[in-house]
């Protein structure tokens, strides 16, 4: 029987005030939601919004420093900047489409030209109050959930400046935590972008000399394979080097906000690097070859920035690519004339990376001959329809790693045939760890894997955009997680640090009762509801993927789904993390082992 239609007429039509429409379609403005434990959370960019406008004083020449400061679930951003004008304050924080970033006498290279930032933080806020502080007077606004519920002015002997405070919405954010961690990159970030300014955070200073040669020295640690070149214009910053692993690792920013998913400038930057290699060297290197092991940081201030998304990971702007591209080009010229020696050590790695892309030709011909000989399809691989690229549905693909066929069954029979593939372990990969790249192609499973993600000849053929790994919660699906990411690690690292990477959370108990039942993904979660259903509750440990029901499987990979981000907080941590876990057992390792030791009784 058909189902009847709603009754459509001007009832049915509805005007929401912008409060409204942001605290509805809370993702238009924030992108996530989360509870901080992800550093794109929506916390995190709540707290962007705000200081992102006190950095922006800075760039104008007011103020030098911001006092930062988070105590449990509230945040509070002090700048010394000329402190918004008086009569527009509450205007300012709370009315879309107002302030002065659309005048460009005011503010020339700012991230937050859309007039929507503080008011999104405003209607987002449990609390929210902001003074402002100019020419020896103040005025004051407090506003819960963006409606005002307070204002005053008068007199004030403070330095001129904006002070907001806030603390997110628990109605819409849940049971947040700020993670520390977190707030500490991206007050790094502000440092490193913005040289002389000074960022204070609980009281701790985090300032920058030398911009983004500070972060890549950060990041990159004692791995380089030559000294940080380094160029600074009016309009463009960067920093580069090798490292002896795989793979190309970018640090992008427009205005300072970090475009995690790069865009026209980054590409500019890619282009430009490989003409003043050939130029400088009269050769005719492949990009490949020149950038196999770069790592590098670019920023770049564009007076009207258009980006693909309202929170701004990836810069749309093509008319930026010639200027870029001469100006890297100069850059990269007049330093390798300065370093003759890193010159010559750039030279070398080059080389190197040719000699290492023609071997591995040989091993892909091999590899490739013997997978038509099993099977034109990947093996193991159930697809899904819509792949990364494939509009909004497409980005939101997802492959599931799993191990076992009672796992991948369970995910089959529950998965959404549309965005999400599974791509089925046998048993424990292959150690990876210390590998050269030919390595994947003489292991017929790893290469399979590999060719399903798409990923062979970069990350621009990814075909996903979630790589889950999904294993059973016990020893032997931890040690299958830690070679899947000793993997990623090796030879695809970008995967990982552009957010690609994730961990499937599974409930680890299922407790209920004739009337009741609660999945519980921690043993707190398990006593709290079985003192909510009672003693007499059944309480079901599951160990592995398989045991779960998939009739009960769909709601754990559906709307609700839980993933933990893989993060890498900086990259000249990697080799050390993966040579302790990863590589020869050594005292230390034994030592750590016993010491970590837990019985699961």
């Amino acid at each position: 029987m058909a189902k009847a239609q709603a009754k459509y007429d001007e009832s049915k039509i509805k005007t929401l005030s912008s409060l409204e429409h942001i605290r509805l379609r809370t993702g238009m403005y924030i992108g996530r939601l989360g509870d901080g434990s992800n550093a794109d959370d929506g916390i995190y960019i709540l707290l962007k919004e705000v200081v992102d406008n006190a950095v922006d004083e800075y760039i104008m020449g007011a103020g030098t420093r911001i006092e930062i400061r988070v105590e449990g679930g509230s945040v509070s951003v002090r700048d010394y900047g000329r402190g918004i004008p008086l009569g527009k304050v509450i205007d300012c924080v709370s009315t879309i489409n107002t302030g002065a970033k659309y005048n460009d006498d005011v503010f020339q290279f700012s991230v937050g030209l859309n007039g929507v930032g503080t008011k999104a933080v405003n209607a987002l806020s449990e609390r929210f109050r902001v003074v402002s502080h100019r020419e020896g007077s103040f005025f004051e606004a407090v506003f819960e959930r963006g409606v005002l519920v307070s204002k005053r002015e008068g007199k004030t002997r403070e330095k001129a400046g904006t002070l907001v405070e806030f603390t997110p919405d628990r109605e819409i954010f849940g049971d947040y935590v700020f993670n520390m961690e977190f707030v500490e990159r991206r007050v790094w970030n502000y440092a490193y972008l913005n040289s002389g300014l000074t960022v204070v955070l609980n009281g701790r200073e985090y300032a920058s000399k030398n911009g983004l040669l500070d972060l890549l020295a950060e990041e990159v640690g004692d791995g380089a394979l030559y000294d940080i070149g380094y160029w600074r214009g009016d309009r463009i910053e960067f920093a580069f080097t090798h490292h002896g692993e795989y793979g190309e690792e970018y640090f992008s920013f427009v205005n300072g906000q970090h475009t995690s998913d790069g865009g026209t400038h980054l590409s500019a930057f890619r282009e430009g690097f490989l003409k003043a290699v050939n130029e400088f060297f009269k050769a005719s290197y492949r990009g490949e070859d020149v950038r196999e092991g770069i790592a590098a940081a670019v920023a770049v201030k564009i007076k009207d920035p258009v980006f693909e998304s309202q929170t701004k990971n990836k810069l749309g702007n093509s008319d930026v690519k010639p200027w870029i591209m001469q100006e890297v080009k100069r850059g990269l010229d007049d330093f390798l004339r300065r370093n003759p020696a890193a010159a010559k050590r750039l030279q070398e790695k080059i080389v190197a990376n040719e000699r290492l892309r023609t071997e591995l030709n040989v091993v892909k011909k091999e590899a490739k001959e013997a997978a038509k000989k099993i099977e034109l399809k990947i093996p193991k691989l159930k697809d899904c329809k819509r792949h990364l690229g494939d509009g909004p549905e497409g980005d939101a693909s997802m492959i599931f790693l799993t191990e076992g066929l009672s796992a991948t069954g369970s995910i089959v029979s529950a998965r959404n045939v549309m965005t999400q593939a599974v791509f089925s372990l046998r048993g424990k990969p292959e150690n990876m760890y210390a590998r050269k790249r030919a390595a994947i192609y003489k292991n017929e499973e790893l290469y399979n894997m590999m060719m399903a993600l798409g990923i062979e000849n970069g990350l621009e053929g990814l075909r996903y955009g979630k790589i889950i790994i999904a294993t059973d919660a016990d020893y032997d699906g931890f040690h299958i997680r830690n070679l899947l990411l000793t993997f990623f690690l090796t030879y695809f690292e970008e995967l990982v640090t552009q957010g690609r990477v994730y961990i499937l959370e599974t409930p680890l108990f299922r407790v209920r009762t004739k009337n009741a039942t609660r999945y519980c993904y921690s043993a707190k979660e398990r006593d709290e509801a079985v003192e909510e259903l009672g003693s007499g509750a059944e309480v079901t440990r599951f160990k592995g993927l398989g045991e779960i029901n998939p009739s009960e499987f769909g709601q754990f990979i559906g709307e609700d789904i839980r993933l933990v981000r893989v993060d890498v907080q900086t990259l000249k941590a990697v080799p050390e993390v993966l040579a302790f876990y990863m590589g020869k057992n050594t005292p230390e390792r034994r030592d750590f082992i016993m010491a970590n030791l837990i019985n699961d009784l």
